[in-house]
């Protein structure tokens, strides 16, 4: 069992993991670099653990200490209680939710790697039909930098069956707090990986026999119904920022133009409302 630990100064280096949680950009370059992410509260946690993601160690207030006790003892990561002031102290913010877990995260597959896999968290049992998990409908997110829709998108592709996301190298971190707490913890589950040669990786999804399907508002794009009964095996939908859209190069090389219709005087829905829409609309 973790050793439970009483810390009573906000400059201890044992909390380290936890300070400045409030400072976005310190955050997006300390978190990848050093190899962790941040859990806020009990479901979290929990969830993070369950997908695999080892725990290198825990932040509670004492009342959490029992609510938590369960995870305690499975881990040998040590658990660091502190009141709440304290905690406030540490991170920049008031930890209502009153635990906090910093955990390790794991080496990113490659675009190939992934589309080959099987679509299954980290660390879950292989399906007993290999060929009904198969990956057969990803996402593509282009330049998404709102840590709130990244999270939205990543649940709504928990909800609606898609095998995998991708992110483009300038998309916001998926682990990062808001992300990880607005998706309610399916970034966990939801395999995703980076590209590195955007959008030379396109390349990539098609010799693995995808059609890629960009969402834009083009005058020759064809609607989402139209795409849906295409019925192709293997799709994978682009979306782009949240404020203009994909970028001339995506389009350029998407092999579909698809929109969603609107009714007049609307010209477009934001993009996790978007990819809930597509995601429905194409589900198998």
């Amino acid at each position: 069992m973790a050793d439970i630990i009483t810390v009573e100064d906000a400059g201890d280096p044992r909390l380290h993991d936890y300070t400045c949680l409030t400072d976005v950009e310190l955050r997006r370059r300390r978190e990848p670099a050093e190899g962790l992410f941040i859990a806020e509260g009990e479901k979290v946690i929990r969830r993070a653990g369950d997908a695999g993601y080892a725990m290198r160690s825990m932040l509670l207030s004492a009342k959490w200490v029992d609510v938590m006790r369960d995870v305690i003892e499975r881990s040998d990561a040590p658990v660091y209680v502190v009141d709440p002031e304290l905690a406030e102290e540490v991170t920049g913010y008031h930890v209502h939710r009153g635990a906090l877990a910093s955990m390790q995260r794991t080496p990113l597959p490659t675009v190939a790697d992934l589309l080959r896999t099987v679509g299954r968290a980290a660390g879950a049992s292989p399906p007993a039909d290999p060929q009904r998990a198969a990956v057969r409908r990803v996402a593509v997110f282009e330049d998404l930098v709102d840590h709130a829709n990244l999270g939205a998108a990543f649940r709504n592709a928990a909800a609606l069956g898609v095998d995998a996301v991708f992110l483009t190298p300038r998309c916001a971190d998926p682990l990062y707090r808001r992300a990880v707490k607005v998706s309610m913890g399916a970034v966990f589950h939801v395999p995703w990986t980076r590209l590195t040669s955007w959008p030379k990786d396109l390349a990539v999804f098609r010799e693995h026999g995808f059609v890629t399907a960009a969402l834009c508002l083009h005058e020759k794009s064809i609607t989402l119904d139209e795409l849906a009964a295409r019925r192709y095996e293997k799709l994978v939908l682009m979306l782009g920022t949240e404020g203009d859209g994909l970028s001339a190069d995506a389009l350029r090389t998407a092999d579909e133009w698809v929109r969603i219709p609107m009714a007049e005087g609307v010209d477009s829905l934001n993009v996790a409302a978007a990819s809930a829409v597509a995601f429905y609309a194409t589900r198998r």
